[in-house]
C-alpha cells in the first residue's frame, strides 16, 4: 500500500483483529463454546499457533476450557498436564500479581513433560499470559505462543491486553444475563406458587368442606360413600398441591438446605434424621441442585419406598459438598451398569453433572434406597 507508513498498516490489521474478535463476543451466549471459537479466531488472525485458556475460581481452582494445537507432551492422556498441578501463571494469577500480558521465560508444565519425557513439545518453550478481567473482576488467564518463539514485542502483548479484556468482558455479560435469568425465573416461580395457593389450593379446600357437609346432610350410605370418597379425593389432591407449591416456593431454603429439605420431609409424613458435617454458606446454584434432588428423593421415599423412615446426610469438606439419602424400605433391583430406571431419578443426575458433580444410586430388594450426591464448591 503505496504512500501508506507501515506503523498504519500495523494498526489497522491490529483494529480488524479487535473487530473480528468483538463480533464474535458480543454474538455468543455460551462460555464454553465461545472460548474455544475466539482462540481459534486469535490464533488465525495474529498468526500464533498454540493457545489455551483457563478459567479460575474464587478460589484458585482452574480448568482447561479452550486449546488449540497443544503438543503431544501437554495434550497427553486427554490434556491431564494442563488440568492439575501447578505453574508459574496460575500461581501468579491466584497472589494478585499477574495484573497484564506477560511474557513467560520459560513453561513449567513444558519444564515437567520433559524431565518425564512424556512425549513431544513440537518447539513449545515459552508463552505469554494474559489475565481475562473486566475492571477488577478477573476470570481466568489467556496463554498463546509458537515454536521456537521466545518472546513477545510489546505491540503484541498490547493486543493479547486488548482480546484478553474484550473475552473478560463478554464473560462478565454473559454472567449478569445467567443471573437476571436466574432470578427472572424464581419471580416467576413465587408467582405460580402464589397463584396456585389463591385459586386452585383454595377451590379443593372448599371441595373438601362441601364434601364433608354433604356427608352431614343426608342418612343415604351410598350418598355418604360418595361424599366421603370426594373429600378423600380432595384431601390426596391438597396433599399434592402443596408438594407442588413446595417445589416451586421452597419455604425455609433462606434458612439452608438442610431446614428446607427437614421441613419438606415432614410435610410428607416422613421420619428424618439428619447428620450434618462442616456446613456453612453454599453457592446458590449447588444450594438450589441440592434442594431440587433432595425433594424429588423424598418424595419417591414417600411413593415407592414402604417406609417413612429416611436418613439424610450432608457433608462440605475439600471444596465439595456430598449429600446422601437413604430409605430402609422395600428397594428394588438395580446394578450401577445399567440404565438409571426413571425419569425422576435421571433428572437428578443430570441436575448433579451440570454442576460438574456426581450421581451415585444404590438399591436392592429388601434393603432400601441410596443416592449420594457429591458437588465441587
Amino acid at each position: 500500500m503505496e504512500g501508506v507508513p507501515l506503523s498504519k498498516i500495523i494498526q489497522n490489521s491490529e483494529l480488524l483483529i479487535l473487530k473480528e474478535i468483538a463480533e464474535l463476543l458480543n454474538e455468543s451466549t455460551e462460555v464454553e463454546k465461545m472460548l474455544p471459537e475466539v482462540l481459534n479466531k486469535l490464533l488465525n488472525v495474529t498468526g500464533l499457533e498454540i493457545g489455551w485458556m483457563f478459567l479460575v475460581d474464587g478460589d484458585g481452582g482452574y480448568r482447561l476450557v479452550a486449546k488449540e494445537s497443544l503438543p503431544p507432551a501437554l495434550s497427553l492422556n486427554d490434556c491431564s498436564p494442563m488440568c492439575s498441578g501447578e505453574c508459574w501463571c496460575i500461581n501468579r494469577y491466584n497472589i494478585g500479581r499477574l495484573h497484564k500480558a506477560t511474557n513467560i521465560i520459560e513453561c513449567k508444565r513444558i519444564e515437567d513433560a520433559l524431565a518425564i519425557k512424556s512425549g513431544a513439545t513440537n518447539g513449545l518453550t515459552h508463552h505469554a499470559t494474559v489475565p481475562l478481567r473486566a475492571g477488577d473482576e478477573k476470570f481466568g488467564i489467556l496463554n498463546v505462543g509458537s515454536p521456537n518463539k521466545t518472546t513477545f514485542e510489546p505491540s503484541e502483548l498490547a493486543l493479547l491486553e486488548s482480546v484478553a479484556f474484550q473475552i473478560g468482558t463478554a464473560l462478565k455479560r454473559i454472567r449478569l444475563s445467567q443471573k437476571e435469568q436466574e432470578t427472572a425465573l424464581i419471580a416467576e416461580r413465587n408467582r405460580l406458587a402464589r397463584d396456585l395457593h389463591d385459586s386452585v389450593n383454595q377451590l379443593l379446600f372448599s371441595l373438601s368442606l362441601t364434601a364433608r357437609g354433604g356427608m352431614e346432610m343426608t342418612d343415604d350410605e351410598g350418598i355418604k360413600e360418595t361424599f366421603s370418597y370426594l373429600q378423600d379425593l380432595a384431601q390426596e389432591a391438597l396433599g399434592e398441591m402443596r408438594a407442588l407449591i413446595w417445589q416451586l416456593r421452597p419455604i425455609g431454603l433462606e434458612h439452608g438446605i438442610v431446614s428446607s429439605l427437614k421441613a419438606y420431609g415432614q410435610m410428607l409424613n416422613l421420619n428424618m434424621r439428619t447428620k450434618i458435617s462442616g456446613v456453612a454458606g453454599l453457592p446458590g446454584k449447588v444450594e438450589e441442585a441440592l434442594w431440587r434432588i433432595g425433594q424429588e428423593a423424598l418424595a419417591n421415599c414417600k411413593k415407592h419406598s414402604q417406609s417413612a423412615d429416611v436418613d439424610l446426610s450432608l457433608m462440605v469438606a475439600n471444596h465439595k459438598v456430598e449429600m446422601e439419602i437413604t430409605d430402609r424400605g422395600c428397594g428394588f433391583v438395580y446394578m450401577e451398569q445399567n440404565e438409571i430406571p426413571s425419569l425422576g431419578l435421571k433428572s437428578m443426575k443430570t441436575r448433579a453433572e451440570s454442576l460438574n458433580g456426581t450421581f451415585h444410586l444404590t438399591s436392592a430388594p429388601g434393603k432400601g434406597t441410596q443416592i449420594k450426591i457429591k458437588i465441587p464448591i
